[in-house]
């Protein structure tokens, strides 16, 4: 059953692949330009959950505010926060919708580079000569670590204490994850990881001018 649902996932974007490697003659240009295209379809889930992220830190200080009340009492404490996460119609884990949305993708990505023999010591840059065998020198994975804490900084920080512990310690976990995967799927998350972090510095930058605005007005 698995086998047969990767398979038909991973065929489109195998002939996506396959296409541009046609244009461009590099299959590491070809997994950038898929990486483009994913980005594209997912972008209005992003944007949703920028916005979703965007409230919950406006929340901050409600938050502050409700554990200074409950204190250690974490089971009031929780349903404090969930109520006021359910008045505000707020998703407490809607920051973590983008990386969801990008298993599946990923998933897909793992069975194109396994399965297609094209792929195989397919060379892109430098000391990356196998597209389909892990980065000798971890310079990818270290790069991709790099970009994922660049991009926890630009976020709004999330008011739930638990929450944005997990999303500090995500790129650790993901790089020493990434230290043994294929170099291609390193390559397509370190990509959408830069073009995450220059859509999140152009959001933050709309956001800082509306708030000039308002104030001048």
């Amino acid at each position: 059953m698995f086998a047969t649902l990767g398979y038909y996932i991973c065929v489109p974007f195998a002939f996506l692949t396959r296409l541009f490697y046609s244009w461009t003659g590099s299959y590491g240009v070809a997994l950038i330009l898929f990486t483009l295209v994913v980005k594209l379809v997912l972008l209005p889930f992003q944007l949703k959950s920028k916005k979703s992220m965007l409230k919950m830190s406006r929340l901050a200080p409600l938050a502050k505010a409700l554990e200074a009340k409950y204190g250690d009492d974490k089971q009031r404490l929780n349903m404090a926060m969930m109520e006021m996460y359910k008045t505000e119609k707020i998703n407490p884990v809607g920051g973590c919708l983008p990386i969801a949305l990008q298993l599946p993708v990923f998933l897909a990505l793992y069975w194109v580079l396994l399965a297609s023999v094209e792929l195989r010591d397919a060379p892109w840059i430098f000391w990356v000569t196998d597209l389909a065998a892990p980065d000798p020198w971890f310079i990818l994975p270290i790069l991709m670590i790099i970009t994922m804490v660049i991009q926890f900084k630009l976020n709004p920080t999330p008011p739930d204490p638990v929450q944005a512990k997990m999303m500090a310690i995500m790129p650790f976990v993901f790089g020493i994850m990434f230290i043994f995967f294929a170099s291609g799927l390193v390559l397509y998350w370190l990509i959408n990881n830069i073009l995450s972090i220059i859509q999140q510095y152009v959001v933050n930058k709309q956001i800082e001018a509306d708030r000039i605005k308002r104030q001048s007005n």
